[in-house]
């Protein structure tokens, strides 16, 4: 009988390990949480970055904030995940907010993490109580091609096999040349370039693809919540292009910084932390 009942108390414990186990899912992404605010921010960081990019910014903000910073699988030394896509992704940073019963939410985007602020406002309205896209468009591949229509079944097979053909050493000359046209501050350039040389090849390319073929436009008349839109000093030479564009976002304050390029929050600080501080001080 003795026998028995140690054999039932071991099916037990093997089963409840099984229910937790099987209730921890894997998220297309890391977390590290900071902070213990009563109101939340979930910070997105941009194409093949690292959560790190929001250093300054949670050192700032955590001690009213509690703070989420995702670094995306595959990006900046994260284990990959397969099928890596925007909508994918867009729907697991949604199911981890549900999961984790966050409220009084929101969501800060650099770049493609703007974009995905801007999706996952329009999409799950309930969710998100501000968002703050910086230097992101709803459609990127729009500003040079006015008439541009996203496919619907887009192939990324010849982007993906043309960079994971390249060597370590081409990938790295091409991510050299094109960051300093993305970062001024060049004690940044080369912690930017280590990211994209830590990112997983195929999904630095599916990724890239698919995100090029992302259109925002019409989507964005969903969102309710207020909007921060802080773009690159730059961008104000294309602003009628650019105010188009964002023409659909009813609930939203368009800033251009004065200096720097994409990576404001290391090319402008000072401005990107005092609009920062007075959108999510404000009621």
């Amino acid at each position: 009988m003795k026998k028995y009942r140690i054999f039932f108390i071991l099916m037990l414990v093997f089963a409840a390990a099984c229910n937790i186990f099987g209730q921890t899912k894997n998220y297309p992404f890391e977390i590290k949480k900071s902070g213990k605010g009563k109101k939340s921010i979930l910070f997105i960081p941009g194409f093949a970055s690292s959560g790190e990019v929001w250093n300054d910014t949670t050192a700032k903000f955590e001690k009213d904030f509690t703070c989420y910073t995702l670094t995306m699988a595959g990006f900046a030394g994260v284990k990959p995940q397969p099928d890596a896509t925007f909508k994918n992704w867009e729907n697991e940073i949604a199911a981890y907010i549900k999961d984790q019963k966050i409220e009084q939410l929101v969501i800060i985007g650099h770049s493609m993490g703007g974009s995905l602020a801007m999706a996952l406002a329009a999409d799950y309205p309930e969710l998100i109580s501000k968002i703050v896209v910086v230097d992101a468009l709803p459609c990127l591949a729009a500003l040079s091609d006015p008439n541009f229509k996203a496919k619907e079944n887009n192939d990324c097979t010849v982007t993906v096999n043309t960079l994971k053909a390249m060597t370590d050493e081409q990938f790295k000359q091409m991510q050299t040349g094109a960051i300093p046209r993305l970062v001024a501050d060049p004690s940044m350039q080369e912690t930017v370039v280590n990211w994209s040389m830590k990112s997983d090849r195929a999904t630095f390319a599916k990724m890239y693809c698919d995100f090029s073929n992302t259109d925002l436009r019409e989507k964005i008349q969903h969102i309710q919540c207020p909007a921060l839109v802080l773009l690159e000093s730059y961008f104000v030479n294309f602003k009628p292009a650019i105010e188009n564009q964002y023409k659909n976002l009813k609930n939203a304050d368009m800033r251009y910084a004065s200096k720097g390029l994409h990576f404001i929050m290391y090319d402008d600080k000072e401005w990107y932390l005092e609009q920062l501080n007075n959108f999510l001080l404000s009621k």
